[in-house]
């Protein structure tokens, strides 16, 4: 973390214990601003237009009936909006939660291999899980060892999906990704806040002006959630439970506890882990197959974009968690079209809104010359999309930086010969960090 970081986060700190002291916490009204709500609105609407087909598969795979994959739908989305709302109005963070697209990835090959009584019981073995693991402190003890330049690349590299994907629109959608691109870059100028606003209105309106692209009919509905009760069985514990919460804490806790560290926060991951896991335990019996921190879309309302003041942040949290509430309670209306919705703007709204994002991430992975290395690796990892074993690419990401750092730090500590490429260098670039 830079200096300007560290103060900025004291003075938050102290501001925080200040007002805190003087008659409670800051108003939510005051702190409120119209680009942190939408920056909330477009993280549920890239959750709630991708991730959430991924859901629906795992669901068919499954053979449940439409009222049981109406009720998963509702717990994930309800989980995700009450977690949000409740960890960001406590912690005065932006903490985004999400329902484990990894997670349900994992189902999609295994839940119909079981009854769903059988695998509601695996939902809710796999959130107490996670909470255990959440009460050690055992999983951020280990994050927060993590050099800072592995974390920025692990970031980097989730996100460059997004960036990519903005400009691969230009098959597809040239008007949208231009109007909105120049849209961004003009406003970005004069008022920074507001610039992800009007790029998304310009990129609504080119989309809407451009013949063949058209979303789906929506059919109006609500969502009711069915009750399960759950049913314990040894396989569907190994088989579900197990994997769930391994691929969810490995996949998306870390590289979410990790996208709050990048953006200056401090999080405590007892409470957001050991919280998570209750509500997904909680909301096993209703479907609800996991809740956990969100790692890409958490991009969206914790950079710069939602608000300069990092304090002020929190609000886009809240508002993630009304909208998810929104759709959680309007069901099939809502989650239908957020599915509707053309890819192309999905794609133009999200790479554009994650561009200040990305580009402080990639600046913050080079930025130590001597951890650069193992850095780079780690975002190299990341970007490819790698999966094996279950396990995400930034999960591999994140495991091959670690390697790659002990095992050049193990070589320095060793003694670097000089007649080496690259003695002279970490040597000057220790001198400089210690010089004023």
């Amino acid at each position: 973390m830079t200096t300007a970081e560290q103060s900025t986060e004291g003075a938050a700190e102290g501001d925080a214990e200040e007002e805190d002291g003087a008659g409670g916490r800051r108003g939510v009204l005051r702190d409120a601003s119209l680009s942190a709500v939408l920056a909330g609105l477009i993280t549920v609407v890239v959750s709630c237009s991708g991730p959430l087909l991924v859901v629906l598969a795992a669901a068919a795979a499954g053979h449940l009936s439409d009222e049981r994959t109406a009720s998963w739908v509702w717990a994930a989305c309800v989980g995700s909006g009450l977690t949000c709302a409740v960890l960001s109005w406590w912690t005065r963070m932006p903490v985004i939660t999400a329902f484990s697209t990894p997670g349900a990835a994992v189902l999609v090959g295994s839940l119909g291999d079981y009854s769903y009584p059988e695998a509601v019981g695996a939902f809710l073995v796999s959130g107490l899980l996670m909470a255990l693991v959440g009460v050690t402190g055992v999983f951020g003890w280990a994050m927060r060892r993590v050099p800072p330049g592995i974390t920025a690349g692990m970031l980097a590299g989730v996100l460059f999906s997004f960036g990519a994907g903005l400009f691969s629109a230009l098959d597809g959608a040239p008007l949208p990704v231009l109007a909105s691109l120049a849209t961004y870059l003009a406003v970005k100028q004069r008022s920074p806040r507001y610039a992800v606003a009007w790029a998304l209105l310009a990129a609504v309106l080119a989309t809407a002006v451009v013949p063949g692209i058209h979303a789906a009919s929506v059919d109006i509905d609500w969502t009711l959630p069915v009750f399960t009760a759950p049913e314990f069985s040894g396989p569907a514990i190994v088989g579900i439970a197990v994997p769930l919460a391994v691929v969810t804490m490995a996949s998306q806790n870390a590289p979410g506890l990790g996208v709050l560290a990048a953006c200056g926060y401090r999080p405590d991951d007892r409470l957001l882990i050991t919280a998570t896991g209750l509500t997904s335990t909680a909301l096993a019996p209703l479907g609800g197959h996991a809740v956990n921190l969100a790692a890409i879309t958490a991009a969206i309302s914790t950079g710069e974009e939602a608000h300069r003041d990092p304090r002020r942040r929190y609000v886009a949290g809240l508002a993630c968690g009304f909208f998810y509430l929104l759709t959680g309670v309007c069901g099939a209306a809502l989650v239908g079209l957020f599915a509707a919705l053309p890819s192309a703007l999905v794609a133009v709204i999200a790479g554009t809104a994650l561009l200040g994002t990305f580009s402080t991430s990639l600046a913050q992975t080079v930025a130590d010359e001597q951890g650069r290395d193992a850095a780079v690796v780690t975002f190299l990892t990341t970007a490819s999309g790698v999966t094996l074993g279950g396990i995400g690419s930034a999960c591999w990401g994140l495991a091959l930086g670690l390697a790659t750092h002990a095992a050049l730090t193990a070589r320095r500590r060793r003694g670097t010969p000089a007649d080496e490429p690259g003695a002279l260098d970490g040597g000057a670039s220790t001198a400089s960090t210690k010089s004023p």
